[in-house]
């Protein structure tokens, strides 16, 4: 009897020692441990409308306004040469002459020929008034001078081939002949340009096509030159690019340039496209980017709630939002890339 009676209080006691260690009420499970992203202390930003000056950089060329590869119509030896580099040259003078006393021969034979058929044709027509010829006969001798004639235009024509002449005012580059050299139509002579005024080439994204009318002036700086020129815009290409979604435009350098931008030379050309009174600027760390979209992380009710948006024009460290957000909404700036969507949001720095 006095075993089982201390037994009994031995039990008693390990299970009050047992409650007591507990921590908690006994029999009460224990409580889960708190995840590390529940409460993140990030920064914060309301979005307010600003003032926004649309303005799109894009990389262009310098272009001559006009250029031309120059090459002989005739083959031959090369007896004139006129070939000033770095030179202007006016339109129509000769640059090149080709070997053509043949031609020339062949000239002065048809030439005397038309005499001698003319005055057989003027005596003809003086007999056939008179009955003295038939009609058939002057005819003949009509159609016979016109043929002549008509070599002789052509003879005309294939000496004329043998000049190379300018086809516009412009500057000779570097010639790649010398006098002598046998050229045919496939030899290159040198190459003209037209740099009295230059036209720009550019590529603007397909979104801001519709923003791209004849007329617009836009800006450009170029490599080494800390000035900044102007051009004004004269057409695009009336479709637009499938490998590249881009849109062709041309414009043309304003003369007072001057003679300081060479064609060929790279440009970076700013294009403002105006002025949003509304628009909607968030930081750009704040857009996190999707497979097929973007989101950025909006607090409601102090929770984090992911946002699909439309992104516009890009300034220095912010993006317009064109779909997506709303006047006052307040999204996360920092810790985007550990939040998940309904975590607890605690603001530490509200823009």
């Amino acid at each position: 009897m006095k075993n089982n009676l201390f037994l009994l209080s031995l039990a008693v006691s390990l299970l009050t020692a047992t409650c007591t260690n507990s921590g908690d009420k006994p029999g009460g499970p224990a409580k889960p441990a708190r995840s590390s992203y529940d409460n993140i202390s990030i920064e914060g930003f309301i979005v307010k409308p600003t003032t926004l000056t649309a303005t799109v950089t894009a990389a262009g060329t310098l272009l001559p306004m006009e250029e031309t590869n120059l090459h002989p119509e005739a083959s031959g030896r090369v007896v004139t040469l006129h070939l000033p580099e770095g030179k202007t040259v006016n339109k129509g003078d000769l640059l090149v002459k080709v070997f053509d006393q043949d031609l020339q021969t062949q000239l002065r034979q048809l030439e005397t020929r038309i005499k001698q058929a003319e005055i057989t044709e003027q005596r003809l027509g003086d007999l056939l008034k008179v009955k003295g010829v038939s009609q058939q006969e002057y005819d003949l001798a009509a159609l016979e001078l016109q043929m002549l004639k008509s070599e002789t235009d052509l003879v005309r024509i294939n000496i004329g081939k043998t000049e190379l002449r300018a086809p516009y005012t412009g500057v000779i580059g570097l010639r790649r002949i010398s006098p002598g050299a046998y050229i045919t139509p496939a030899t290159p002579v040198a190459t003209i340009r037209s740099v009295s005024t230059l036209k720009l080439d550019f590529s603007v994204p397909e979104k801001y096509s519709h923003l791209i009318r004849p007329g617009q002036t836009v800006s450009f700086t170029t490599e080494g030159d800390t000035r900044t020129y102007a051009a004004t815009v004269q057409a695009t290409e009336q479709s637009i690019s499938a490998d590249t979604r881009n849109l062709l435009v041309r414009a043309a350098v304003q003369a007072s340039s001057g003679n300081r931008l060479l064609p060929g030379g790279f440009a970076e050309v700013s294009l403002n496209l105006g002025k949003q009174a509304q628009a909607l600027l968030i930081p750009t760390q704040a857009i996190v980017p999707q497979a097929r979209d973007k989101k950025v992380f909006v607090s409601r009710n102090g929770l984090a709630i992911p946002t699909t948006v439309k992104t516009g024009v890009r300034q220095a460290g912010m993006v317009e939002i064109t779909e997506g957000l709303t006047i006052g909404d307040t999204i996360a700036t920092t810790g985007t890339l550990f939040l998940r969507p309904q975590a607890a949001l605690k603001f530490s720095k509200v823009e």
